[in-house]
């Protein structure tokens, strides 16, 4: 775009320039103006070449001053765009620091160490890299300089620097690293044939069309005995489930099953009143239906999950059955739940447990959701379906099973020790000598968790748990009169292998080694154990969900990115730290109250019995607890994304790896480096799962 020229000043710049010239010229001769006579001007021809000199000379002179005045309105412009970017990234650290300081996620102490131990290896990695790309520009990476061959005045200093750096990686740090190496190159093979014996036994169980078989079934007529409808007492224990509370009181409480052998305890351990207020309307709702159900809140919330269970256990009335069916909050059992359970228990004395399959209702929400239903479908379909078939025993999934109540009498009840209260029960009535089943075909819909996180606080208290009961049963298992096959299953794989092993050499491997391998090329890390066998590995993870195929990438590298929150939390857990023992509910959101409600008011025409009035009554009241559930959605607390900072710093070291591979034109590595550190930044910045302002 051309300027528009400013004849004003240039006029006046004219006759500045003019004026100066004129007493130049004086100066020169000696005539200096004594009267105004002086300052005529003189007029020469156009033609002359003194005249042609002057006027170059003028224009050259406004040429330099435009040029100025341009430079300095671009030099304006330039300050005002590095002002606006520094008040911008000013504002983004000041939003980082936030978020990552966030109350939402108390800090601790173990915690906060691991960040500060991988913050120094990012310092050194960096350092490292800077020392590596000037040895790469010296040619050194050819002929590296030999620091026995020449002087320090011969190599220079960075010469003579780099040369006792190759000598000591060489003899000292290099030996050490290919050991840890090797270490972890055992344990990776040893999860994989795990693994592999795993699917095989699948396999088989799938060949031979084996599944558990019940000793009689429930006919649809009501050709059935009374006393074939054993008592079962019913359990949804909750807190704050402000989302979910409606769609798992209505799916237990039209369960088609004689209304006077069941009772439904809703226990409610929640501290805000107006959720309070709705699970008890909602309680008395079904109560004028009748259907027994009670609403039980506990003054003293100590325990968490298994205090409230372990207090709702210790009602008189509980003696009077002998089934209890657990359900967390957001569980919705189909209305046949129980007549596909409980036949498995007659005729069977030694059997305590029947668990059922987890279907989720949000699989294909976003990512996140997906490669969790990627990781549980292996869980129910491989590990719980082929323990339960070959040796009676896997950990109770905390919800969705049903446990015979002399069973749980024997083994201690409930305990408040762990934040596993499930795997907790479960193992110490495998060493009682009592019996699990997993029904692969009843499938109970649950909810997944779609903010990674509400996904990491569920991860951190999965995997600190089992490492605070590793601790407090070792001793219990080596001293039960199970048999010694029992006692190895439950310490080398059970707990070991698949709880401390995993985790461990996860990190270490992707996270630490590999990157360190890149700056000491001499300890070697294969290629097979980076890349061909977790892809064969992940392949068999998601042969039980096959329609996820397309995410067997996303979910190898979303694999070893979980590997930090895993690591962090069975280090907590196994050496007792405080935040171990600290349970966070999972936050649900609901999505499928509203369909469910409409469904439930629907069936319950022909489960509930009562008058045209009672059920349009009872109509209303879900309307009016929906209303008010979207009142509370709308007032709830502002929530934000945030960064997560060890994944960022991780992220940083391994992209950083990733470039010092690509000088040593190391292929399989930098790949896998480059896109394993995008993915732990992605991740590091909540860029995975629900997104919220």
């Amino acid at each position: 775009m051309s300027r528009t020229p400013n004849f004003e000043f240039q006029e006046w710049w004219n006759k500045q320039r003019e004026k100066e010239h004129d007493e130049l010229r004086l100066e020169k001769s000696g005539n200096f103006p004594t009267s105004p006579a002086f300052l005529s001007l003189e007029i020469r021809s156009s033609g002359s070449p003194g005249d042609r000199t002057a006027d170059k000379d003028r224009a050259r002179t406004r040429s330099a001053r435009q040029i100025s005045w341009v430079w300095l309105l671009k030099f304006q412009q330039i300050a005002g765009s590095l002002a606006s970017i520094t008040n911008g990234f000013v504002h983004l650290i000041r939003t980082a620091n936030r978020r990552i300081a966030s109350p939402d996620s108390p800090a601790d102490s173990a915690s906060s160490r691991l960040y500060k131990i991988i913050k120094v290896f990012l310092i050194v990695v960096l350092l490292l890299l800077v020392f590596e790309l000037v040895a790469y520009f010296n040619g050194w990476h050819f002929k590296p300089p030999n620091v026995s061959s020449a002087s320090a005045e011969v190599l220079g200093m960075i010469g003579f620097v780099y040369a006792s750096w190759l000598e000591i990686r060489e003899n000292y740090l290099a030996p050490p690293l290919q050991s840890l190496i090797n270490l972890c190159i055992v344990l990776f093979l040893f999860q994989s044939v795990d693994r592999l014996v795993l699917m095989m036994g699948c396999f088989w169980i799938k060949f031979w069309g084996l599944k558990p078989v019940a000793a009689f079934e429930y006919s649809d007529t009501d050709e059935n005995a009374p006393e074939d409808y054993p008592m079962v007492l019913v359990q949804i224990p909750m807190c704050n489930e402000r989302e979910v509370y409606q769609q798992s009181i209505a799916a237990v409480c039209i369960q088609d099953w004689p209304k006077d052998r069941i009772l439904v305890q809703v226990l409610d351990d929640s501290d805000e009143l107006d959720v309070q207020q709705l699970i008890n309307a909602e309680v008395q709702k079904w109560q004028q239906r009748g259907v027994h159900i009670l609403y039980r809140h506990r003054l003293m919330r100590t325990g968490y999950k298994a205090g409230n269970l372990k207090s709702a256990m210790g009602c008189d009335y509980v003696k009077d059955y002998e089934f209890v069916a657990i359900f967390d909050a957001d569980f919705q059992p189909g209305p046949d739940f129980l007549k596909k359970t409980i036949p498995h228990f007659k005729g069977n004395d030694e059997l305590a447990l029947v668990q059922t399959r987890w279907s989720f209702v949000n699989k294909d929400e976003n990512l996140l959701t997906r490669l969790q239903n990627i990781n549980l479908s292996f869980h129910f379909e491989v590990e719980q379906q082929v323990n339960g078939m070959f040796i009676n025993f896997f950990g109770f999934n905390g919800t969705a099973g049903v446990w015979r109540i002399k069973a749980l009498e024997e083994c201690g009840g409930w305990l408040e020790r762990t934040t596993v209260e499930d795997m907790d029960i479960a193992v110490r009535a495998h060493l009682c000598g009592w019996k699990f089943i997993f029904l692969n075909d009843v499938k109970c819909l649950c909810e997944l968790p779609e903010s990674f996180e509400a996904y990491k606080k569920q991860q951190h208290r999965w995997h600190s748990g089992p490492m605070q009961l590793f601790r407090l049963c070792f001793a219990d298992i080596l001293k039960s009169k199970v048999s010694w096959k029992k006692k190895a299953n439950l310490i080398f794989l059970f707990f070991l292998l698949r709880k401390l092993i995993l985790p461990f050499y996860s990190f270490t491997l992707f996270c630490i080694i590999l990157p360190l391998t890149m700056f000491l090329p001499e300890a070697h890390l294969p290629a097979w154990v980076v890349c061909y066998v977790p892809g064969m590995m992940s392949i068999l993870n998601i042969l039980p969900s096959p329609q996820s195929f397309p995410f067997i990438v996303p979910y190898l590298l979303f694999e070893n990115t979980m590997s930090v929150t895993k690591f962090n939390a069975m280090i907590l857990g196994l050496f007792r730290f405080k935040s171990s023992y600290k349970w966070i509910v999972t936050k649900k959101l609901g999505r499928s109250s509203e369909n469910d409600l409409v469904a439930f008011e629907k069936e319950q025409e022909f489960l509930v019995e009562g008058s045209t009035s009672l059920h349009r009554s009872s109509s209303e009241s879900g309307l009016l607890d929906l209303t008010k559930l979207e009142i509370s959605k709308k007032t709830g607390k502002c929530k934000r994304n945030r960064l997560y900072r060890k994944e960022l710093a991780l992220a940083f070291i391994l992209l950083t790896a990733s470039v010092r591979s690509l000088l040593s034109a190391q292929g399989i590595h930098f790949y896998f480096l480059l896109f394993q550190g995008i993915t732990l930044l992605v991740v590091g910045l909540d860029l995975i799962g629900e997104q919220v302002s």
